[in-house]
């Protein structure tokens, strides 16, 4: 997105720079890492003050929670569009699978990286806050899971508990060679494999 673009909307106003800045922030965390990214590089994406972040954010840990509690949003929005397609739980449980496959297949700067959420939890230190916004997403899916499988599988409750835990660990698995590999194709493989397992339940 271009700098105009970035500071302004269709109708040609001036966006908030809380808005501008999360934007900002997002392209460079899951581009160049949250380390890596400081807050002038930040500011200047974002065509604000670095007085503008401050007043929107305490600090640049707050931004980055604010960053992981957006991209965790950003699921939520494509879950939830791919859900108002399915016709039943078998259904439901593949639109997990496709919400993480759209995520996939946006246009990243620098091409897909993998997780944004486990690329940034990875550089976060054990018991900073953003690590906990992490897992609360990666307990949410499995749980999104469980929930249509146990809709699935009503008379087997441990078994929809133990299927949802082994498709949250293929569905990790293959975010995390997606991410090496730089492209979606082990997020549909992941998805077929998740048909033919709920086939035979």
């Amino acid at each position: 997105m271009s700098e105009t673009d970035l500071s302004t909307t269709a109708s040609g106003r001036r966006r908030p720079a809380r808005e501008r800045l999360l934007e900002a922030a997002a392209r460079r965390f899951y581009a160049d890492g949250v380390a890596a990214t400081g807050i002038d590089t930040i500011t200047a994406e974002a065509g604000v003050a670095k007085m503008s972040l401050y007043n929107n954010f305490s600090s640049k840990a707050d931004l980055v929670r604010a960053y992981l509690d957006a991209r965790h949003q950003e699921w939520l929005g494509l879950y939830r569009t791919r859900l108002e397609q399915t016709q039943g739980p078998r259904d439901g449980v593949l639109a997990v699978f496709d919400a993480y496959a759209d995520h996939a297949a946006f246009a990243y700067e620098h091409g897909f990286r993998g997780c944004g959420l486990l690329n940034a939890a990875a550089e976060l230190p054990a018991g900073d806050e953003g690590r906990a916004v992490v897992r609360a997403h990666k307990e949410e899916v499995e749980r999104l899971i469980a929930d249509h499988l146990e809709r699935l599988l009503s008379d087997r409750p441990d078994e929809a508990r133990a299927t949802a835990e082994h498709l949250a660990f293929l569905l990790e698995g293959a975010m995390a060679r997606a991410g090496l590999e730089g492209d979606g194709d082990r997020l549909r493989r992941a998805r077929s494999l998740a048909a033919d397992l709920l086939d035979r339940l």
